[in-house]
């Protein structure tokens, strides 16, 4: 956006990769469907001058050399459009075929109907009682749950992720007799809470893979420090969401929430160019009070919960309450920068938000700085 509210003229951002490696993080995640970006190219690594992490510099192999094989999600990657402007970071690509098979309600082990039925609730108290039993959404149809049941189903389903992650593996590339990777991430909400047996699938998965001659389980930094990446790529812009793109946060329906939160970004900055830290504890106190706020407004779970109607209502109310909240912050953090009056409610009002919303307590202003 532009101060006087339109848009800006476009210009090359830099790729959140950048950030991270400015920031000392060696590697990043990604999925699947990421990979089809550019070509991949060859590269050297400087291992001199790391500065704590694993590699130092790389830079473009100037001799065309031939690259064994298309890209694979089973091999690390450099990744950046200008790699060589800035400290290298990793990326390692999330396996689709265990994603699949552990993620997936309807094609994984989690629909299992000896499984515990998630929505099915016993009021009160809020207990489940009840499998997933069958296929439809009736869930006056489910059946008592057992649990010697689904305990034979653990196991079943563990020695099939085991056995998934050896094929996979076999069937991985060796470019130079590089061993390839499964890189197997999942949301920490999904075991326990939406697959009540999950931590149980895992502790069978783990300890048969930790027993496993053929497969050994790393961690993304241990895998890294054996097999760097030999050549460098560029990724899509793109995400996790539905159809790989933005369109979960940025559609018709939360258009409006963007205009609020770039109209906050505009107003923080400007605050912060004319008082930077604050000439005081308490203009200190205003600005990063702001921050706060903003963060809040930020939250990309709002325009999620909005597009998706699992609580739309109370992400709208959210997005209102912070948007209205960072307007009066910073409005009473100009009028004390003035040395005007500032009223005991006004200050009522900012000590009870401080309150309420007193997280990210290592913010700093400088961040904003431009």
């Amino acid at each position: 956006m532009a101060a006087g509210g339109g848009l800006s003229e476009p210009y090359a951002r830099r790729g959140i990769e950048e950030f991270l490696a400015e920031n000392g993080l060696d590697y990043f995640v990604v999925d699947t469907h990421l990979l089809g970006g550019g070509g991949p190219e060859p590269v050297d690594i400087d291992w001199e001058h790391t500065v704590g992490k694993l590699w130092g510099r790389i830079r473009k192999v100037r001799q065309p050399q031939h690259y064994l094989g298309d890209k694979s999600p089973y091999l690390p990657y450099f990744v950046g459009h200008a790699y060589e402007d800035h400290p290298p970071v990793a990326v390692l690509v999330r396996d689709p075929q265990t994603g699949l098979k552990v993620w997936s309600a309807e094609h994984g082990y989690p629909g299992d109907f000896n499984y515990l039925e998630f929505h099915k609730k016993h009021i009160p108290g809020d207990l489940r009682y009840w499998r997933i039993t069958d296929g439809n959404n009736n869930l006056g149809s489910k059946q008592l749950y057992q649990p010697d049941w689904a305990d034979g189903q653990l196991r079943a389903h563990a020695g099939n992720f085991l056995w998934t992650v050896k094929e996979t593996l076999r069937a991985g590339p060796r470019p130079d007799g590089r061993l390839p990777v499964v890189c197997a991430p999942f949301d920490a909400e999904l075991f326990g809470h939406w697959w009540f047996e999950g931590p149980r699938f895992l502790v069978h998965a783990l300890r048969w893979m930790h027993q496993d001659p053929e497969i050994e389980v790393l961690t993304g930094s241990e895998y890294l420090a054996r097999y760097s990446p030999q050549t460098a790529i560029t990724l899509p812009e793109g995400s996790w969401g539905a159809g790989g793109g933005h369109w979960v946060w940025l559609n018709e329906d939360t258009t409006w929430t963007w205009q609020r939160i770039y109209d906050a970004e505009l107003d923080l900055r400007a605050l912060i160019q004319n008082h930077g830290t604050g000439h005081d504890e308490t203009m200190g106190s205003l600005i990063k009070q702001a921050m706060r706020e903003l963060l809040l407004l930020q939250a990309s779970d709002w325009q999620f919960l909005i597009t998706t109607w699992s609580a739309r209502d109370y992400a709208e109310v959210r997005i209102q309450s912070h948007h209205t909240d960072f307007k009066r912050v910073v409005d009473l953090a100009r009028k004390y920068a003035r040395g005007e009056w500032i009223s005991e409610q006004e200050w009522a009002f900012f000590g009870g938000l401080c309150q309420r919303d007193k997280v990210f307590s290592d913010i700093k202003p400088k961040w904003y700085f431009v």
